[in-house]
């Protein structure tokens, strides 16, 4: 990979005829290249088989859409990056584009990961449970499933139809008696001996096969083994085999799609709508469905649809392994390309199909019913949302409708485990991935001291926006602050804003009237005298519901850092101790307390702990002064 060095040509500043002083310096390599404007703010990302031929298409003075032309207007110069191959400079553009976010680019704005069922490998009687992030603990994984409710759903099925343990290790170990699971035949109580470890075995295998779509196999050996123990008189197993097929058999209808000619795929249906796009996916592994997921892409009023399907898969794989298959609505503008570089992301062939019969077309139908219906919700939302916005710009005299929303608020009790909250609303809702929450830190604030939290929070807030984006060009900076209080957090909030020159940012307090009613809020400002919606305002419910929800996170934040604390012990601060030797130590001797108090023979013969690690934790409590 070459980085060409940027030239500036000196007879324009802007526009194609900038672009046209780069053609001199290009060659035919295939790469990627980067347009940005006068600010070097990046404006688009794209790729070339041959670099000079595709910059050329930008350097003419007319014939483009007004997308294109808008961008080519704006600029200023540009970045070239040559590749060995197409394949690898489409990999890099769609990597450049996740990470500087151009603005004429199509643009995924959701790349959350996708749960797994894992199988564990590492215990005498196998464990079932969700995983997500890195695939490292040993066992075997199955999945993607579209979220964690897809998850949830098929472990309560495989657990009704297997009675495979769900708790963890060191739970298992502690049992003395059957839990709840086994009362409600969610599991063969394994902990305490009620399943032989052979039989165990069979129905971890059963779990498995049905996870890959072997499901024949299963409902064959069941019903004869079922048969068998009715002959033999065995009638209490035989009902309990009896109850496994039937909730095996309600598992398969309950499932909805289950095709039967497509046993691994990925069905990818795009409805474009009015410069509004709406992608449905829907995982299809073992012959069933897995679930969908619906995803809103960044699009322009005049891509068309083979760009913006393009862009999607080329974002949406970029950190995810692909199926063997992906069946799309319709078809892309470099299918070659890109089945060639999922192949190589995979290790094995991809296939792209655009069907037009058959099974698999009537997926995709299915697929873009979902998509078009999502996508009309989504613009109804939208347009609910703009008339909201509008409405607080009118109720609150703000300049205009605000983009951005921060909304504050505190959460403790007595001062402990101290925690400011902020969440983010805009033009298409709470904007979850943009929730921000601070540990208090003021050594010096009074416990409970409301207006000390909201000042450091503040403080914090505007000291990262003044250093990650002083021009305001990001978008990170709010068009409108709204504060959990009345006229005392807004004068300490007012303070904070004056000493670092940001008052020009509107600041709200939202303070519960005398009865302290819902629907009787009182609303501050500075240098004004406070005011109130009337009750049924769309508006009032609209800051009801943004108060809420930050109140929400605050108290989930506040009871998360209160339930570590709550579970800390002195091991955490032990080097070398991490959580299994700490739950080996607590089992062994029942307490931290007595870990403290034990001599170097005793930690010795803990399992897992070396002598030279049974040093360290005998010194840590006994040398400390």
């Amino acid at each position: 990979m070459t980085d060409l060095t940027e030239t500036h040509p000196e007879r324009a500043t802007h526009g194609y005829e900038v672009i046209q002083g780069y053609l001199k310096t290009l060659d035919t390599s295939p790469g990627v290249y980067r347009m940005l404007d006068a600010e070097s703010r990046v404006l688009y990302v794209g790729k070339a088989r041959n670099l000079r031929a595709r910059v050329s298409n930008y350097a003419r003075p007319s014939g483009h859409s007004p997308r294109i032309a808008r961008m080519i207007s704006m600029t200023a110069s540009m970045m070239f990056l040559t590749t060995k191959t197409e394949t690898e400079a489409l990999l890099l553009e769609q990597n450049l584009i996740k990470q500087l976010k151009p603005k004429f680019n199509v643009l995924l704005r959701d790349d959350k990961s996708f749960p797994n069922i894992l199988v564990t490998a590492t215990h005498a009687f196998p464990q079932i449970k969700k995983h997500r992030g890195a695939k490292k603990e040993k066992g075997s994984y199955y999945g993607p499933f579209a979220s964690a409710g897809a998850v949830n759903r098929t472990l309560n099925q495989l657990q009704r139809v297997f009675l495979l343990r769900d708790c963890s290790d060191a739970m298992f170990e502690s049992r003395t008696r059957p839990c709840l699971q086994y009362q409600i035949k969610r599991c063969s109580a394994p902990c305490v001996g009620k399943i032989a470890p052979e039989e165990y075995r069979q129905t971890v295998k059963d779990a498995e096969k049905f996870l890959t779509g072997k499901t024949t196999d299963i409902q064959a050996r069941l019903a004869a083994e079922m048969t068998a123990a009715s002959e033999a008189m065995e009638f209490e197993r035989a009902a309990a085999l009896r109850d496994r097929i039937k909730a095996l058999t309600q598992v398969q209808t309950a499932q909805g799609i289950n095709p039967k000619g497509v046993s691994e795929a990925d069905i990818v249906a795009l409805h474009l709508e009015n410069g509004q796009a709406c992608v449905q996916v829907f995982f299809i592994r073992a012959n069933q469905n897995w679930g969908n997921r619906d995803y809103y892409p960044r699009v322009g009023p005049d891509v068309d649809a083979a760009e913006a399907l393009e862009a999607f898969l080329g974002q949406f794989y970029d950190t995810r392994e692909p199926p063997r298959q992906i069946i799309l609505s319709n078809e892309i503008e470099n299918p070659d390309l890109m089945a060639e570089a999922l192949s190589g992301k995979l290790g094995l062939k991809v296939d792209l199909v655009v069907p037009q019969r058959g099974e698999k077309a009537e997926l995709i139908d299915g697929a873009l019913r979902n998509a078009r219906e999502s996508l009309a919700r989504k613009m109804a939302e939208t347009a609910t949302q703009a008339r909201l916005m509008k409405g607080l710009a009118e109720a609150f005299d703000l300049p205009a409708p605000p983009k951005r929303i921060e909304v504050y608020d505190n959460s403790h009790i007595q001062g402990a485990f101290a925690v400011g909250a902020m969440i983010v609303a805009g033009a298409e809702g709470f904007m979850k991935n943009q929730y921000r929450k601070f540990n208090i830190k003021g050594d010096d604030l009074t416990p409970g001291d409301d207006f000390g939290m909201m000042k450091e929070v503040l403080t914090r807030r505007f000291k990262r926006l003044i250093k990650e984006d002083p021009g305001r060009t990001e978008g990170h900076w709010p068009d409108l602050l709204l504060i959990d209080g009345g006229a005392g957090q807004v004068s300490a909030v007012a303070s904070i804003m004056r000493e670092y020159g940001v008052e020009d940012i509107p600041m709200i307090g939202v303070a519960k009237g005398l009865e302290r009613d819902a629907g009787k809020e009182e609303f501050h400002r500075v240098g004004k005298r406070p005011f109130a919606l009337r009750h049924n305002d769309p508006v009032l419910y609209y800051v009801q519901r943004m108060r809420d929800e930050a109140h929400r996170f605050a108290i989930g934040t506040h009871r998360a850092k209160r339930a570590k604390a709550v579970g800390a012990t002195p091991l955490d601060e032990v080097p070398g101790v991490g959580a299994a030797r700490k739950r080996a130590l607590l089992a062994h001797f029942g307490s931290a307390k007595a870990v403290a108090r034990a001599n170097l023979n005793d930690l010795k013969a803990v399992d897992g702990v070396s002598g030279a690690l049974a040093e360290k934790i005998y010194d840590f409590f006994h040398d400390r002064g």
